[in-house]
C-alpha cells in the first residue's frame, strides 16, 4: 500500500515537519510506503507535484495521495489525480467553500476517486485560545482605562479553510463577552516577520491593546518581538496566544510568555493513514461519514507542555501504536476517536 503526501509547508517549518513525522510513524506502524513531497509554501508547486504523479508510469503511481486545500488549490489537485486513476484524500483542510464545490461536487460524486476528508475542528482552536487569552487578561489586569479588554488579532490568510475557521472561533469567543473589544484584525500570512511588522503599527494605533490573538505560533512570536522592542514583557504587560506545538511554543507556555496555546492537530495526517488503511483492507469509513471533522486540539497547560516535550520533543512518534486505532485490526472498535489528548496519557 503506497501513499504520497503533498505537504504544502516548508521542509524546515516546524508544524508541517511535525505533521510529516507523525505520518511517517503511522505509516511504519501500519506497514505502508509513504512519500512526502514538500511544496515549500510555493502553492502552485502542489499542482506541479500532482501533474508529476499523474505522469508516472502506471505501476509507479501511488495507491493514494493525501493533500491539504491550502490556498484553495484542492479542486485542481483532485481533477489532475482523479484523471490519472489515483485515489485522493484531504487531511488538515478540505474543499469546503461553496464556490469551489461547484467545480468538484462532494467526495465520490463527480470525482469518484476523491474518497473523503478528515479535518480538525479548526474553529475550536480559535475559540479555545481566545477564551483562555481573555480569561488570563481578566486575571492579570489587562483592562484599559475604559474598563474594557482590547484585543488585536493576527489571522493567517483569507482563503485557507483552517485560517477562516480559527478566526471564526476567535470571533465567537469575543462575541460571548461584552467587556472585550476587537480593535483590529489583520492577515499576517502565517509569517513571523510579517506579524512583527504589522503588530508594530497595530500597537502604535491601539495603545490600549494588551491582548494579542494569533492564528499560529509564528505570528504570536512575531508580535512578541515587536512588543519587546517597545520595552514590553510578554506575559507581564501584554498577553499573547498561539496555535501549534513547536518546541519554542511549548517552552513559551512553560515560561509564561504565551498565555494560551492550542495544538495537536498536526496528527490529522497520521489519522488519515489509519482511515485509508481500513479502506484499503475492506473496511470503508463511509459509516462515519465521508467528510469527518473531529476534535483534535487541546489547550496546553505548562505541565502538559512539559510532558509533550518529554514524549514528542524529538519529533519521534514511534511510541504511538497507530494499529490500535484501526477498525480492521480491532474489530470491536465502533467509532474512530482522533483526539490528541489520548496520546498524552
Amino acid at each position: 500500500m503506497s501513499v504520497v503526501f503533498i505537504n504544502p509547508g516548508k521542509s524546515d517549518e516546524a508544524y508541517w515537519v511535525t505533521a510529516a513525522r507523525a505520518m511517517e510513524a503511522s505509516a511504519r506502524s501500519l506497514d505502508m510506503q509513504l512519500e512526502v513531497m514538500y511544496a515549500e509554501r510555493d502553492h502552485p508547486r502542489q499542482v506541479v507535484f500532482a501533474q508529476q504523479l499523474a505522469q508516472r508510469p502506471k505501476a509507479q503511481r501511488p495507491d493514494y495521495v493525501i493533500m491539504s486545500n491550502d490556498y484553495g488549490v484542492g479542486n485542481e489537485l483532485v481533477r489532475i489525480l482523479d484523471g490519472a486513476g489515483i485515489k485522493t484524500f484531504f487531511a488538515f483542510s478540505s474543499i469546503d467553500d461553496p464556490k469551489e464545490r461547484e467545480q468538484t461536487g462532494g467526495p465520490r460524486e463527480r470525482f469518484k476517486g476523491w474518497l473523503g476528508s478528515l479535518e480538525p475542528r479548526a474553529e475550536e482552536a480559535g475559540y479555545l485560545t481566545a477564551r483562555a487569552l481573555i480569561e488570563r487578561g481578566r486575571k492579570d489586569g489587562a483592562r484599559s482605562s475604559d474598563g474594557k479588554l482590547h484585543l488585536i488579532a493576527l489571522a493567517g490568510d483569507r482563503s485557507t479553510p483552517s485560517s477562516i475557521l480559527r478566526t471564526a472561533g476567535m470571533h465567537r469567543a469575543v462575541a460571548e463577552v461584552p467587556d472585550v473589544v476587537l480593535d483590529q484584525e489583520v492577515f499576517a500570512s502565517w509569517n513571523r516577520d510579517k506579524a512583527a511588522e504589522q503588530s508594530t503599527w497595530l500597537f502604535e494605533r491601539y495603545p490600549s491593546a494588551r491582548l494579542v490573538w494569533a492564528g499560529n505560533d509564528l505570528m504570536a512570536f512575531g508580535a512578541m518581538q515587536s512588543w519587546e522592542k517597545r520595552g514590553g514583557k510578554p506575559g507581564h504587560d501584554a498577553w499573547f496566544s498561539g496555535i501549534n506545538t513547536s518546541s519554542e511554543a511549548m517552552q513559551a507556555v512553560q515560561t509564561g510568555r504565551l498565555a494560551a496555546l492550542a495544538g495537536g492537530h498536526f496528527i490529522a495526517g497520521a489519522w488519515a493513514l489509519v482511515l485509508l488503511y481500513d479502506y484499503h483492507h475492506g473496511r470503508d469509513f463511509l459509516s462515519e461519514g465521508l467528510e469527518m471533522k473531529q476534535s483534535m486540539f487541546m489547550l496546553f497547560a505548562p505541565h502538559e507542555a512539559a510532558r509533550f516535550q518529554s514524549r514528542f520533543g524529538d519529533l519521534k512518534f514511534d511510541q504511538v501504536n497507530f494499529r490500535r486505532f484501526s477498525k480492521v485490526l480491532n474489530p470491536n472498535l465502533k467509532r474512530y476517536d482522533f483526539n490528541f489528548r489520548q496520546l498524552m496519557r
